[in-house]
């Protein structure tokens, strides 16, 4: 079985509070982009003694091991279900790492996915949910796939009707890797002025002033140089730009019409020209 998990950007970010586990609380809107990593899941014999084999092509990652998402997702599942068969698994890695758009999160619930699809475990969507949630913060979110509110720690969701068909993405991604818990670190929760559930319902040529991510200012003052990224996009027709999760990506949304120059930025970054679908399934 192959699946393809696609990455995911937020538009806003308000850190509220800090929880007594450690977690902080946020809101956010999750959007799902298709961008995509390449997961292959077969069941194997065991005979090298090991439930799961792992293996990866593509971009180099931090952690193929029992860390690695992919593998933590198939030991979840194993506790609960022990005729949980051996499997080899592989990944073919093409989203950036440490870039706020949830590549790590999305192959790990998808691993989930696939497991109960392939030996019919038969979990609802709230039972995948609940072993997302600990994988981590962003990993629900792909399990329902399509755009959410998100409060809690991003796993409380919310379907919401959004419709961005008239316009496009512009990923950017200067290869710089942002520490999530330094990354928290760094900002004060506080209240924010207005929700971002009733910001993303005024047209997106207004987001501009209001719609902002609160990792935003502290990553850009220590990372000064992808304050340009930003200034770029908008200086090429962006209707609307920012950070997403806690960097070093960013997005500009443009008019589906809006013709984008090749060279804006420097040819060692990632940078990837999309559609805006309402969900990846």
């Amino acid at each position: 079985m192959v699946s393809f998990p696609n990455c995911k950007i937020n538009l806003g970010l308000n850190i509220t509070g800090k929880r007594a586990d450690g977690y902080h609380e946020l809101e956010t809107v999750f959007l799902p982009v298709p961008i995509n990593d390449a997961l292959e899941v077969i069941q194997s014999s065991g005979a090298n003694g090991s439930s799961v084999t792992f293996t990866t092509t593509g971009l180099s990652i931090n952690d193929s091991g029992e860390n690695n998402l992919c593998v933590k997702a198939y030991h979840l599942l194993k506790n609960d279900f022990p005729q949980l068969p051996p499997v080899n698994m592989h990944l073919h890695k093409a989203i950036p790492m440490g870039a706020g758009l949830g590549g790590g999160s999305a192959d790990g619930a998808f691993t989930l996915v696939m497991l109960d699809k392939k030996f019919r475990l038969n979990l609802s969507t709230g039972h995948l949910i609940q072993y997302a949630m600990k994988l981590g913060s962003d990993c629900p979110f792909f399990i329902l796939n399509k755009p959410c509110f998100a409060t809690g720690r991003g796993e409380i969701l919310n379907e919401i009707p959004f419709n961005l068909l008239q316009y496009k993405l512009l990923i950017v991604n200067p290869g710089i890797h942002i520490n999530t818990a330094w990354a928290f670190s760094q900002v004060q929760p506080k209240t924010p002025a207005k929700k971002i559930s009733e910001i993303i319902l005024q047209p997106v040529e207004t987001w501009k002033e209001v719609l902002l991510n609160d990792f935003e200012i502290p990553v850009t003052e220590n990372y000064p140089g992808l304050k340009n990224i930003k200034k770029q996009l908008y200086k090429n027709g962006a209707v609307y730009a920012s950070i997403t999760g806690s960097g070093s990506s960013f997005f500009g949304i443009f008019a589906s019409s809006q013709k984008i120059r090749d060279n804006i930025f420097p040819p060692n970054y990632f940078i990837k020209e999309t559609v805006i679908s309402p969900d990846t399934k």
